[in-house]
């Protein structure tokens, strides 16, 4: 059997763009988008995607869900690692020199700064309810009620 690999990303990056586009995240594609983006003012939760196996099982999951709750983010954007490598290099840029590169994770920011992260270690090996517990639990720290 004789697979076209680069077909085979496209199909799974295609498919991983498209759930977070219904869940209402918007594609940070270059670092102008991502410069724009971080200058909003109020929160901002960054998912850094991934065509990993817990990317797509745990992440995307707790990242389509997490969003239905009292308290969200002003601003849902995701960079994807591996694919947008100049946007994911900009948005790591912002996220500081303590911040550990990882794939999947998510960022939550308050005016353009840190507040809170969850990163792939808080990810892979647990399940999606336990993903969007901990969001959750920043977004009723540091989010306003819808």
């Amino acid at each position: 059997m004789n697979m076209d690999y680069d077909l085979f990303m496209q199909q799974i990056t295609t498919t991983a763009r498209a759930e977070m586009d219904a869940a209402g995240y918007e594609q940070l594609r270059t670092p102008e988008e991502v410069e724009e983006a971080f200058a909003r003012p109020g929160t901002t939760l960054v998912m850094v995607n991934s065509v990993c196996g817990c990317a797509g099982g745990i992440a995307r999951p707790a990242a389509t869900s997490c969003v239905h709750y009292d308290k969200r983010p002003d601003h849902l954007v995701t960079v994807f690692a591996g694919q947008d490598k100049e946007a994911t290099a900009a948005a790591r840029y912002h996220f500081g020199e303590e911040h550990l590169p990882s794939s999947p994770s998510f960022i939550l920011l308050k005016d353009g700064q840190v507040v809170a992260e969850v990163g792939r270690h808080e990810i892979e090996g647990h399940d999606p309810v336990s993903v969007v517990t901990n969001l959750q639990g920043y977004f009723e720290e540091y989010c306003d009620e819808v």
